[in-house]
């Protein structure tokens, strides 16, 4: 029996994750901002938002090369 494989990290899947995460964060900060009445700072607020989200995903999605 051979030892499962390690996952490989892959640098453009996590640029993309966390690209993907962040605007889909902002996306909803926009709406929601539009909604309030300014869309600029639902955008920032978005984005403030998305990075840690983005940084969590990309762990979630690649924790088996981190440990």
């Amino acid at each position: 029996m051979q030892a499962s494989s390690r996952s490989s990290f892959q640098p453009v899947e996590a640029g993309a994750i966390l690209a993907g995460t962040i605007g889909a964060c902002a996306g909803g900060g926009a709406l929601a901002g539009w909604a309030a009445g300014d869309t600029g700072y639902g955008v920032l607020g978005g984005v403030a938002a998305g990075i840690p989200v983005g940084v969590f995903a990309v762990y979630r999605r690649f924790k088996g090369y981190f440990s």
